[in-house]
């Protein structure tokens, strides 16, 4: 967890996990977030893959919607390395994008996009 103007959890990724996983971690920082008043959430995705759609799917109708409740208010995502996963998850993150009340920031920078999770810098700030 990092602390800032606001509290961020960081999910980083290793390399590849069955949906299984995927989704039992997800959850899990989904109820450490809740637990812990968490505003700011980090994906770390570099190492991540390959993930199937069905997993992205399940992520915009099941995770997004709880964060929302939680009181997200930034998701920064550290793009994937592999072209095909960047594709993948940043179209998932372009149309979960349009339907949520939290912003939603793509990064390949680790330690920029922990900075903007947890509120030290503006969102329109361009400088990442």
């Amino acid at each position: 967890m990092h602390q800032g103007t606001s509290r961020a959890i960081e999910a980083q990724w290793k390399g590849f996990v069955g949906s299984t996983v995927l989704r039992q971690a997800t959850l899990e920082c989904v109820d450490h977030a809740r637990a812990h008043g968490i505003t700011g959430w980090i994906a770390d995705d570099r190492l991540l893959g390959p993930v199937r759609p069905i997993d992205l799917q399940w992520i915009a109708t099941e995770v997004l919607p709880q964060l929302v409740v939680v009181g997200l208010k930034r998701f920064a995502r550290i793009e994937a390395i592999d072209p095909l996963n960047k594709m993948l998850i940043g179209q998932a993150q372009e149309t979960a994008q349009q339907h949520l009340p939290f912003e939603l920031q793509a990064f390949t920078d680790l330690d920029a996009a922990r900075s903007w999770a947890c509120g030290y810098v503006d969102a329109t700030d361009t400088s990442r």
